[in-house]
């Protein structure tokens, strides 16, 4: 599975950028696919994930109410809007996929995800 990240970019405080992911897919698969985050100096921190049905989302509280995380399986693509963006939401932003069922806990977790992109660099400006 490879998955390639995109629409990264500077954006002024308060405004918005939509990332999307898209992913290569094995016949009959389904993946819980989410997004993360890392700025410098700090450990990898988890954003947003949408289950494989794309029923179940999930947010860190920290987006919760600014970002919004869908998907789109005929095109093997996942988005995540972002909204309202601040300048500590400045990171590195991967997206990463999952084969595997993931209960709600572990679907929050880096350990959960077997297939990474590369990432796509999002700044915001105060």
């Amino acid at each position: 599975v490879q998955l390639q990240a995109s629409g990264g970019g500077l954006v002024q405080a308060g405004g918005s950028l939509r990332l999307s992911c898209a992913f290569s897919a094995r016949p009959s698969t389904r993946y819980g696919m989410a997004w993360f985050r890392q700025a410098p100096g700090k450990e990898r921190e988890f954003v947003a994930a949408i289950s494989w049905s794309g029923h179940n989302t999930y947010y860190s509280d920290s987006v919760k109410g600014r970002f919004t995380i869908s998907s789109d399986s005929a095109k093997n693509t996942v988005y995540l809007q972002m909204n309202s963006l601040k300048p500590e939401d400045t990171a590195v932003y991967y997206c990463a996929a999952s084969d595997r069922f993931l209960d709600s806990n572990v679907i929050r977790q880096p350990r959960g995800y077997a297939y990474w992109g590369l990432g796509t660099q999002v700044t915001v400006s105060s």
